[in-house]
C-alpha cells in the first residue's frame, strides 16, 4: 500500500464549466462517503497538530478526520460541532488554503490534506443521514442574551450561548437570518437551504430570532437592556458599500456589489418572474474589484445571461485578494481579467445609462499600508471600454445606524467599533462586538472566531460579573 504521504489528494467532484456557467447550482458536488474515507486516510494525526493552529475556532481537526476514516461520521460532526457551529458553511466558503491547510504537514511536501472539503462532508452527511441529536444544553441560568445580527459571529455567539443556558435572542434587520451568508454569497457557492438548516438548528436549541428589526430605528441597545437584557453583542457586518468616486458613477446601470448581490442572492432575482425582484441583466458586463465579493458578482452576472463579464482590477494578479479556488473557477466559466487597469470616469448614452468607461493603465511602485504594491497611473495609457452594466465590488464600510443610535461606544476613525482582541468587549459595559463591524470586511470563519472569543467572554460575565 502507498505510504500516507504518497497518496494524492482526493479530488472534489464538480459540475462542467460550460455547463454550470448558466446555472445556479452549487459547483462542488460534494464527496462520497468512499472518497472521505480515503481522504481521511492521508491525515498523519500529528502529535502537534498544526492545522489546528491555523484554525481560527480551534476544531479539532486530527480528530473529526479520524472518525471519518473510521466511517464513523456521527462521531466526526459531533467532534466538529465542539467548536464549529457553522461547518456546513464553514466547509464551503473558508479560504482553507490561508488557515488550516495552509498549515498541514503534507502540503510542505505535496498537497495538505481536504480538510474543508471533509468538513463539509460530515456536515452534509449529518444533515441528509443524521438521527438529527441535538448536542446536549446547560441548565437555565435565567439570563438574557441580545444579539444584534445573524451573520456568522452572530450565529456563532448564539449557538454558544443557548448550550450554556442562556436565553438568546437574535435581531435581525432582513426579512431572513444568515446575514452575509443570505444576501452575499451566491447560491452556486452557498446553497442557501444549507444556511436555513443551520438556522433550524439554532431555533431547535431555543434561540429566538426577531427579522425585520434594525436596532437603532426600530430599538435601541439602551432599550434591550430596559427589557431585561444582560448581555448585547453586535455583530452587524461591514454593510456599507464604497464607491469609486469619479464622474458617472450616478448613471444608469451602475450597481454596488451589496445591492447587486443582495437582489440576487436573498431576493432571489435570479429566479425572476417566479420571484418579483428585477435586477439589470447586461450583454456586456464589467466588475470592480478582485475581492471574493468581484468574483461573486461577475460569476453571477454570467450565469444571469451576460455574454461578455470582465474583472477589471488595478493590481496585479499575485495582488488579488480573491480565494485561488474562486479565481479559477470564474476563469474556467469565461470570465476576462483586465489587470493593472482602473477606471476613472463612467461613459453614459443620451438617456442617462453607462456605455462604457475610460481607464487608464497602472504600474506597480513601492507597497502600500497593506503591504500590497501601490498602483501608479501610467501616463497617456488611457482608452475606452464598453460595457453596459457595472458592478463595483471595491469593499465595503460600517455601517453607521447602530453606533451613532449608542452612547459610550467607542469607534475608530474609520466608524468601527473598538472592540478587545481576545474578548470582544466594548468601552461600554454589558456589550460585546465582533466580525466585520470592529475588523473592516474579512472571512466567515474569522468572524466565528470573534463570536467563539466573545461567547466565552460574555459567558463569564453572565456567571462572575464584568
Amino acid at each position: 500500500m502507498a505510504k500516507k504521504e504518497t497518496l494524492p489528494r482526493t479530488p472534489m467532484p464538480e459540475q462542467k464549466p460550460e455547463v454550470r456557467k448558466r446555472n445556479f447550482d452549487e459547483v462542488p458536488l460534494g464527496y462520497t462517503p468512499e472518497m472521505a474515507m480515503k481522504e481521511a486516510s492521508r491525515c498523519l494525526q500529528c502529535k502537534k497538530p498544526s492545522c489546528v493552529e491555523g484554525c481560527p475556532v480551534q476544531v479539532d481537526i486530527p480528530g473529526f478526520i479520524r472518525y471519518i476514516k473510521e466511517g464513523d461520521f456521527a462521531k466526526a460532526i459531533r467532534k466538529i460541532w465542539e467548536k464549529n457551529s457553522l461547518p456546513a458553511i464553514c466547509g464551503r466558503v473558508c479560504p482553507q488554503e490561508m488557515q488550516c491547510e495552509g498549515h498541514c504537514i503534507l502540503g510542505k511536501k505535496g498537497q495538505p490534506i481536504a480538510i474543508g472539503n471533509l468538513e463539509r462532508f460530515a456536515a452534509d452527511y449529518e444533515r441528509e443521514h443524521g438521527t438529527g441529536e441535538l448536542p446536549p444544553k446547560a441548565p437555565p441560568t435565567g439570563k438574557k442574551v441580545a444579539i444584534i445580527g445573524s451573520g456568522p459571529s452572530g450565529l456563532t455567539v448564539a449557538g454558544d450561548l443557548i448550550l450554556k443556558g442562556h436565553e438568546v435572542t437574535v435581531f435581525e434587520a432582513f426579512h431572513k437570518g444568515g446575514g452575509v451568508l443570505v444576501y452575499g454569497i451566491p447560491e452556486f457557492r452557498l446553497p442557501k437551504d444549507i444556511v436555513a438548516a443551520e438556522l433550524k438548528n439554532l431555533e431547535r436549541l431555543g434561540v429566538k430570532f426577531v427579522y425585520n428589526c434594525v436596532v437603532g430605528k426600530t430599538i435601541t441597545i439602551d432599550e434591550l437592556f430596559e427589557q431585561g437584557y444582560d448581555a448585547v453583542f453586535i455583530g452587524v457586518g461591514a454593510g456599507l458599500p464604497r464607491f469609486l468616486n469619479i464622474p458617472g458613477e450616478n448613471l444608469v446601470g451602475i450597481y454596488s456589489a451589496n445591492e447587486y448581490l443582495t437582489r440576487a442572492n436573498l431576493m432571489k432575482a435570479y429566479l425572476f418572474p417566479e420571484y418579483d425582484t428585477p435586477i439589470a441583466r447586461g450583454k456586456n458586463v464589467v466588475v470592480i474589484g478582485a475581492g471574493n465579493v468581484a468574483m461573486d458578482a461577475a460569476r453571477t452576472a454570467m450565469r444571469l445571461g451576460a455574454e461578455s463579464v470582465k474583472i477589471v482590477y488595478r493590481r496585479s494578479r499575485e495582488e488579488m485578494p480573491a480565494r485561488k479556488a474562486e479565481i479559477h473557477h470564474a476563469e474556467e466559466e469565461g470570465i476576462e481579467f483586465h489587470l493593472l487597469t482602473n477606471p476613472i470616469e463612467f461613459l453614459g448614452d443620451e438617456n442617462g445609462k453607462v456605455r462604457g468607461m475610460r481607464c487608464i493603465k497602472m504600474e506597480l511602485g513601492e507597497p502600500d499600508e497593506s503591504g500590497r504594491r501601490r498602483p501608479v497611473p501610467i501616463e497617456g495609457s488611457e482608452f475606452e471600454m464598453e460595457c453596459d452594466l457595472v458592478v463595483i465590488a471595491v469593499g465595503a464600510s460600517a455601517n453607521p445606524v447602530l453606533t451613532k443610535a449608542t452612547e459610550g461606544l467607542e469607534l475608530n476613525k474609520r466608524g468601527y467599533i473598538v472592540a478587545d482582541p481576545e474578548t470582544g468587549k466594548t468601552k461600554k459595559k454589558g456589550i460585546w462586538a465582533g466580525g466585520d463591524i470592529v475588523t473592516g470586511q474579512a472571512t466567515v470563519i474569522l468572524a466565528a472566531g470573534a463570536g467563539r472569543k466573545a461567547s466565552n467572554s460574555i459567558h463569564k460575565y453572565l456567571t462572575w460579573g464584568w
